[in-house]
């Protein structure tokens, strides 16, 4: 366990900022394949390693800080709207019925998925709590986190890689 404490390190870290406001939209995209290449740094600095990152360990890597961001995020998330009673699914409430008004299916799939947001929203509201948020949230979070933490170890490692080569040059 103790070889990877800096992917748990910086799987927290980006867990923390996925539930900051204006930080979490960029949250896929650079926070966790930057967090995956910091988890290899930090590995690497920390056993005074020059050698080469294998690709298994950087998909290792990657996969244990986007799992790790996966749950510290989804716990702060449900922790934050449990508290204030408030998220991104009450803001947004009004967008996402018009939004699936718009959706080629059915009147009646319309409907049960506008009954299932609705039920949504008023749990979280009155009581800030949904089991099918929380599902969603964690379950969202570990396909998500756990794809681009792969391929943030994964281009982290060719770029340490590359970089070792060309000191020891």
């Amino acid at each position: 366990m103790k070889k990877y404490i800096s992917p748990v390190i910086c799987g927290f870290g980006a867990g923390v900022l996925q539930i900051v406001p204006l930080i979490k939209s960029f949250s896929c995209c650079l926070i966790l394949p930057l967090a995956a290449f910091l988890s290899l740094l930090l590995d690497q600095k920390a056993n005074k390693s020059k050698e080469r990152i294998p690709m298994s360990k950087a998909v290792v890597f990657g996969l244990f800080t986007g799992l790790s961001a996966a749950l510290f995020g989804s716990a702060f998330e449900i922790l934050v709207t449990f508290i204030t009673k408030q998220n991104d699914v009450i803001l947004a409430f009004p967008e996402m019925q018009r939004m699936i008004e718009g959706f080629p299916v059915t009147p009646e799939i319309k409907k049960d998925v506008l009954n299932i947001l609705h039920t949504v929203r008023y749990e979280l509201m009155n009581y800030g709590f949904s089991w099918i948020y929380t599902f969603s949230i964690l379950i969202n979070g570990l396909i998500v986190n756990t794809v681009f933490g792969i391929v943030g170890g994964l281009i982290g490692a060719q770029v340490l890689n590359s970089k070792n080569k060309s000191s020891e040059v």
